[in-house]
């Protein structure tokens, strides 16, 4: 007779290093109020597979249920817990969760399984006082949990849309540039001609762009029917459209300026700590006509929100080019690792996600914030 055993819990799951430093900095979470949950690991994928950005549509772990739909390991536990919020009695009010448990990304030649803490917080109308105190929680739940003092990196996705739209940048160069810049690509490799793929070879896009969107996804949806393909990399046939249309229209659009061009340069070379970029953030947006004044009065009040808890504004690094190559992004970025450990992978990531809850399926979008500790690069030196 075969004995039974049981099904392992997240807590089973995960390894004893990572979870003892991972209690530590969670206790640091639920002394500050937020409340622990712990969502499923399964999850539909197209839910990654629609916001979370390229690199995670590659590590994503697939399977499927009974009825064939596809599902995916949880590979982060951002959306996963937005997705319980939202289906909880505290969906539109303001809810603060912690989290201790382990996601799956799959990784050349590693492990795929990672060990997370974290906390997110939903509701809150006061963002700039939101961001700090996540940002200095999370900075000193690292610390707790063993990891010593992170060195800091922060950007503002929300500021770099607000350049974007100052400049008057039209629609899928936006996209194309938060995506490269999120790459670490330089202008001129992103201002380059897209390449063609093998569907979009000059009389497709030419049709492309002829066709109003419904007409475009009808014309791709027929042309993969005819490849015998319901998919590529996880994209819907009207995902695959879009990406075509954006072609379409990058081919034919006029090319950014020069004047703008160089604005966006020397926006995104300004760095140095918080109080430093503001400086030269304002100097810009006064030579270049920048409408950026309710952006930047924003990214000054955090500053002082994050210098009122104690953290040491010139230990921290702000990067115009830094905005995050998640898809959810919109506002105040942030990442650390282990300063004492050269080429040391991200230990700590977070940011603003307002949009998020909506592109769930809320009616509304939902100020949101949050931030993940990978545990195991802080047990092993940040070399993972």
């Amino acid at each position: 007779m075969t004995p039974t055993v049981d099904a392992p819990t997240p807590t089973d799951i995960v390894s004893q290093a990572p979870r003892s430093a991972g209690e530590r900095a969670l206790d640091h979470f639920l002394a500050a109020g937020f409340e622990r949950t712990e969502p499923p690991i399964l999850h539909p994928a197209a839910v990654f597979l629609d916001m979370s950005g390229e690199e995670v549509r590659r590590r994503l772990f697939l399977t499927a249920d009974a009825t064939g739909q596809e599902l995916c390991l949880r590979p982060e536990y951002t959306i996963p817990v937005c997705r319980a919020y939202l289906a909880s009695d505290k969906a539109g009010w303001v809810a603060e969760y912690s989290y201790l448990g382990p996601v799956f990304r799959a990784r050349a030649g590693q492990g795929g399984e990672q060990t997370q803490t974290g906390l997110e917080s939903f509701g809150r109308k006061d963002a700039e006082a939101a961001d700090a105190e996540v940002f200095t929680l999370s900075l000193e739940a690292a610390t707790a949990a063993g990891g010593g003092a992170l060195a800091a990196r922060v950007g503002d996705a929300g500021l770099f849309e607000a350049v974007l739209e100052s400049l008057e940048i039209p629609t899928p160069w936006r996209r194309r540039l938060r995506r490269g810049v999120a790459r670490g690509r330089g202008l001129d490799a992103i201002f380059n001609r897209p390449s063609q793929g093998a569907l979009a070879q000059p009389g497709v896009l030419a049709a492309l762009e002829s066709a109003d969107h419904a007409g475009a996804k009808a014309l791709v949806e027929d042309l993969l029917a005819i490849a015998g393909i319901e998919t590529v990399g996880g994209r819907s046939a009207g995902e695959i459209a879009d990406r075509f249309l954006e072609q379409a229209s990058l081919r034919s659009g006029e090319p950014i300026e020069a004047e703008k061009r160089a604005v966006l340069d020397a926006f995104l070379s300004i760095s140095g700590d918080p109080d430093q970029a503001a400086v030269a953030l304002r100097g810009l947006a006064d030579s270049a006509k920048l409408d950026l004044g309710s952006a930047l009065d924003a990214f000054e009040v955090r500053t002082g929100f994050i210098a009122a808890r104690g953290a040491r504004i010139e230990d921290i690094r702000f990067s115009a080019a830094f905005v995050r190559d998640f898809d959810y992004y919109t506002g105040f970025v942030f990442e650390a690792h282990d300063p004492e450990a050269p080429g040391a992978r991200t230990a700590l990531a977070g940011g603003r996600y307002d949009g998020l809850a909506r592109r769930l399926g809320s009616a509304r979008d939902v100020p949101a914030v949050g931030a993940a500790i990978t545990l195991d690069r802080l047990a092993n030196g940040g070399d993972r």
